[in-house]
Parts: structure tokens; sequence; C-alpha cells
């Protein structure tokens, strides 16, 4: 590697000495080195900030409807007064309750978990663990974390409303959330939820084709690909999986705004409320939901992936050892990227679907369960024998393991249609993608953080 790469903005290199009295140093001024900086580890640091201020609100929304849970009709004056008629005598109100499940939900995975862990570490890592001096673009890297700010502004003016934010679910499956007289949840707050979707998928789109380009075009000499550290290759199947199902989640979002606001019919057919019968005809909401899923189901890997990489990293350094079977991870990490996009209808099974169909997509879900047990077990034997240092970093990567095992186990119960569809909508489905993509890959995020 030259010198030339592990060169901060600070020093300057014997050639660039003489070239400053020709052209003069350039100084940043304080907005383009911080808030619109070009520089990969200040949009790093820039995502990371705003995915902190994310999860205090996301998590703040789950204790409120925890509270109604945890103290059934108990009344807690204090809620009137910071929410007024969604808090009616101090009990959370059936509207805002749902408002709050879905913007709990809609934040914590996307704005934390994605924007969070791939935004903050794929601009952090990328230059610096392929040796490149910055991203491909460090213009369309600063406009990824921009589009993502107007996001997050669009999804906190919806919390302001008179109608209240969007409260159809984070899935926000029509017909609910297709017809704006459904409920209060359904007018203006749903449109600002889509739009702030649809910049937000811009952002993400943003990000991954740069971080690929990266990857592949900007690897220092005698940098192969093989020679790739596991966080740099999960990264890149992050980036992958997002750039290809983004925009389908996108397309989806785009028929239910024509739904709800031009009279189109793609989600909505044969519908009555409240005794009068719609005009819409011929279509299906379950189109909505295959749309949904197919982003739906690789978003999962797209935010366990980076934290799986991260993981990989970690338990190396801190067992002092290289990883056990690097090729191993990085085809498991490949299966698990092939069978994200493979998987989607293992969230229909009560959907009327096919059973034969569905048993198919039982046994292609019950094989992602291949490729991850044999992380857990590389990662099991990097720590075998090897000098561990316990830091906090290493702790939470170890955490990470155990969580994911545990997680793991309560979907092969889920995989499974038949026990599914006694399971589905219960709270074992809760408990299980929260194991997996909940407190797992918060586990991955702190360990990344602290390492």
């Amino acid at each position: 590697m030259s010198e030339t790469i592990h060169e901060h903005p600070g020093t300057v290199t014997h050639g660039a000495a003489h070239d400053d009295h020709h052209h003069g140093h350039h100084e940043q001024s304080f907005i383009t080195k911080y808030i619109f900086s070009q520089d990969h580890k200040t949009i790093g640091k820039q995502f990371l900030i705003t995915g902190i201020i994310w999860a205090i609100v996301g998590g703040l929304f789950s204790v409120l409807f925890r509270l109604q849970l945890g103290f059934p009709g108990q009344s807690f004056p204090i809620l009137e007064t910071f929410f007024g008629h969604w808090a009616k005598g101090g009990t959370i109100q059936p509207e805002f309750y749902y408002a709050l499940v879905t913007m709990h939900g809609t934040v914590l995975v996307f704005f934390v978990l994605t924007a969070g862990l791939s935004g903050t570490f794929a601009n952090l890592l990328i230059p610096l663990q392929v040796g490149a001096r910055d991203m491909a673009s460090p213009f369309m890297n600063m406009l990824s974390y921009w589009f993502f700010f107007m996001a997050s502004m669009v999804m906190i003016a919806s919390l302001f409303i008179h109608t209240g934010p969007a409260s159809g679910g984070w899935t926000v499956y029509p017909p609910l959330s297709a017809l704006g007289q459904a409920s209060s949840g359904s007018k203006l707050g749903m449109d600002l939820w889509i739009v702030a979707m649809a910049l937000f998928v811009v952002s993400s789109l943003l990000g991954g084709l740069n971080y690929i380009a990266t990857i592949l075009n900007m690897r220092t000499k005698g940098m192969s690909m093989t020679r790739l550290p596991l966080t740099i290759w999960s990264l890149f199947f992050t980036a992958v999986l997002g750039v290809l199902s983004f925009p389908v989640l996108f397309s989806g979002l785009l028929l239910l705004l024509f739904d709800r606001n031009l009279g189109t019919s793609f989600y909505l057919s044969d519908i009555y409320v409240a005794g009068e019968i719609l005009p819409n005809e011929g279509g299906s909401a379950i189109l909505f939901q295959h749309l949904f899923w197919f982003l739906g189901h690789p978003e999962v890997y797209i935010i366990l992936l980076p934290a799986m990489g991260m993981v990989s990293e970690i338990l190396s350094v801190n067992s002092r050892k290289p990883i056990f079977g690097y090729m191993a991870m990085l085809g498991s990490l490949f299966a698990i990227a092939i069978l994200a996009f493979l998987v989607w209808a293992h969230h229909m099974f009560v959907t009327g679907l096919n059973p034969f169909l569905g048993s198919v997509f039982v046994l292609l879900t019950l094989l992602i369960a291949v490729p991850s047990a044999i992380k857990v077990f590389n990662w099991l034997t990097t720590l075998w024998r090897g000098n561990i240092r316990l830091f906090p970093s290493t702790l939470f990567a170890i955490g990470f393991v155990s969580l994911f095992i545990s997680g793991g186990l309560t979907g092969i119960f889920l995989g499974n249609s038949t026990i599914d569809i006694h399971l589905h909508d219960t709270m074992f489905v809760v408990a299980h993608f929260h194991i997996v993509m909940g407190v797992a890959s918060m586990f991955g995020m702190f360990a990344g953080v602290y390492h």
C-alpha cells in the first residue's frame, strides 16, 4: 500500500507543499466541512448521528404503547398533557396506538437500522478498507445523506398534522392505507409517509450504487476481491440487495399513491365502506403484499448483513487470529444474498396462497438456515482457543451471535407454513423478528461503533 492512502486531510506530502505556493491553500468553511460535506468519514458520522436521534424517537414510541399494554385500564394524566386528544383522559386512544406502532416500525426498520447500519459503516469503512481516497462519487454520497435527511423531515412533519401520522401498520397494507375515509391515519399522514419512503428509497439507491462502484473499481493495487475484509463483502452484498429490491417498493408505493389520489384501482376491488359501495373494481390487495415483501424480505438482510460482516471482523481481531473459513464465510454471504430474493411469500402464508407454492417457499426459507449455520459455526470456531480480548465490541459481537442463534431457531417454526398459519399475528412473530432484526442488528451496530 502506498503511504498516501493513510494520509489524513491535515497532513501534507512533500509534493503538495510546493503546489500550495502556486495555487493558494483552499480552506474549507464550516458548512462545506461539516454540513454539506463530501468526505466519506463525515457523511458516515452524519448518518450515525441522525440514526441515533431516530432510535431515541422510535424507542419512545414503543415505550408509549408498551405503557398501554403493560397497564391496561390505567390512566396516566401526564399523557393527556403531552398528546391532547390522542390520549383523552390519560389513556392512549386506539387510533393513536396504531399510529405509534406504525411509526415505531417504520422508523426503526428503515431510518435507524437501514440508514444507521449501512449508511454509517459503508461510508466510513469502504474507502478505508479497500484503499481508496474516497467514494466513487463523493457528491452522490452527499446527496444520499441529504435525501435521507429530507425523508426524515417529511416523516417527522407527519407526526404534527391534525389527522395524525400514518396508522396502517409499518407494512401499510391496502385497502386500509389506500382509502382516506378508512381512518384518520389514512388521510394526509399516509401521503406524507409514502413521500418520505420514496425519498428514502432514492437515498438508498444513490448510496448503494456508490458503494458498489467503489468496491468494484477503486481497490488499491494488490487488493483482489478475495482479499477484501468480510466487512466489505457484506456491505457489497447489502448494496446489491438494496439496488435490486428498493425500486420494487418504490413502484408499489407509487401505485398506492395513485390509488389514493388519482382514482385508480391497482389494489382496490369490491369494497364497502360504512354500507357504501366504492366504484373500484379489478384491483388486488395481495399485489401490494407481493411488491412490499419483495423488498421487505431482502430488507431484513440489508439490515443483518453489515452486522454479520462487522461481527466477523471484530471476533477475528479480538480472538487475535484470522477468521475461520474465509471462503466459506464468503460463500454463505453469497448464498444468503441469493436466497433473500426467493423467500418473500413466507410473509403471506395466510393470504390464500396456493399450498404447493407455499411448500416451495417453506423449502427455500428453511434453506437459509444452512448458510446462517455455517456462519455461526465459523464465528464459534474463530473464538475457539483464540487469545480473546473481552472489549465491549467483543462482548456485543458475541451477544450478536447468541441472539442470531435464538432468533434463527424461532424462524424455523415460522418458516413452516403449517405452523405459521397458527402462529401468524401472534407475539411469537413479533418476538422472532425483534430478536433477529431489532436486537441482534443493534448489537452488531454497537459492536461496530465500539470497535
